[in-house]
């Protein structure tokens, strides 16, 4: 199984920048940026990994069909591509439905937002003028004037059943944002059912925070659960005892933008059930377990922990 890290530019891109060559240097295979407006912007910080970095593979991890149009978003990840000599991958999915309303943005039809989205990318990227209707997006004889080297592969991120079923249609990877075994089981079987591609890379994107300092690692990751069980489906929240009260009150603070009081209503269950929070031995226990799942990849996500380059570098040994 091969590992990788997913930073948030809510750091600076000089410590980004640190941290990939680190990543790299330890064998990591992907290296994912998110997408959010409210963070520094995800392709410049790309931009400057892409140029600190030679082998890792790299991308948005993910990026979204809403804020922009996908011809923009085509046309930088083809910009990427070839700034890193071949390294870049697409990792986009439907976005946040709460951090869309922030903005005044409407989560609307989020599946074929996706597919059309991708759908637009791939043609754009052939090189040849590019024509398309769809029920969200339009194309007339859209061209970009350059043609990224090399094929450029897809990710598709989420959860849910219906994403996870497009994503093995039309992805050549998915990124399942759970890390919880019973939660990444379930995914598994979604995708085992949809796709039949030996090469397609099924990866387990964790949100993570360990070290020795418990009650820190704990409030790091408050705010990445907080945005992971306000979205997770409903039985995986019958299956951890969650009750739909709880999520709501994170809901609440969401939906009207208070994210520190959505923080504080995540409920020690929550970040049981949607993190690897604890310490060293639970990480490893917590990749094993998603090896023995059958998972081609696993994702060290933000916030990692107090102390992310001692976890990375242990982490690292556990790569086969």
């Amino acid at each position: 199984m091969r590992l990788g890290v997913e930073l948030v530019p809510y750091i600076s891109l000089d410590r980004m920048v640190e941290i990939a060559k680190l990543v790299e240097e330890l064998g990591y295979h992907q290296l994912w940026v998110c997408d959010h407006y409210h963070n520094r912007s995800v392709f410049i910080a790309l931009s400057q990994i892409a140029l600190a970095t030679s082998r890792i593979q790299l991308g948005p991890g993910v990026t979204n069909p809403y804020l922009v149009h996908p011809a923009v978003t085509a046309a930088a990840v083809a910009t990427l591509q070839e700034l890193s000599k071949g390294r870049a991958a697409l990792g986009i999915s439907a976005g946040d439905p709460f951090f869309l309303l922030t903005l005044g943005v409407r989560h609307h039809k989020p599946i074929t937002a996706v597919r059309e989205a991708v759908e637009i990318a791939r043609g754009l990227w052939s090189g040849e003028p590019f024509d398309f209707k769809g029920a969200l997006f339009t194309c007339h004889q859209a061209k970009l004037r350059f043609t990224p080297p090399d094929r450029i592969p897809v990710y598709v991120g989420g959860r849910r059943p219906r994403i996870l079923q497009l994503a093995a249609r039309i992805g050549d990877g998915v990124l399942i944002n759970a890390s919880h075994p019973h939660d990444l089981h379930d995914a598994r079987v979604q995708i085992r059912g949809s796709t039949s591609s030996p090469e397609f890379d099924t990866v387990a994107y964790l949100a993570v925070s360990v070290g020795s300092d418990l009650d820190r690692a704990r409030r790091m990751v408050r705010g990445i659960v907080a945005f992971i069980a306000a979205s997770a489906p409903d039985d995986s929240l019958e299956y951890h005892g969650i009750s739909p009260d709880d999520v709501e009150a994170v809901r609440k603070w969401l939906r009207s933008g208070e994210i520190q009081k959505a923080r504080e209503a995540v409920s020690p269950r929550m970040i049981e059930a949607f993190s690897v929070c604890g310490s060293f031995s639970d990480l490893e226990s917590r990749l094993e377990e998603v090896r023995k799942l059958g998972f081609s990849t696993a994702v060290i996500g933000s916030p990692i922990g107090p102390d992310p380059k001692a976890v990375l570098e242990r982490a690292s040994l556990l790569s086969a």
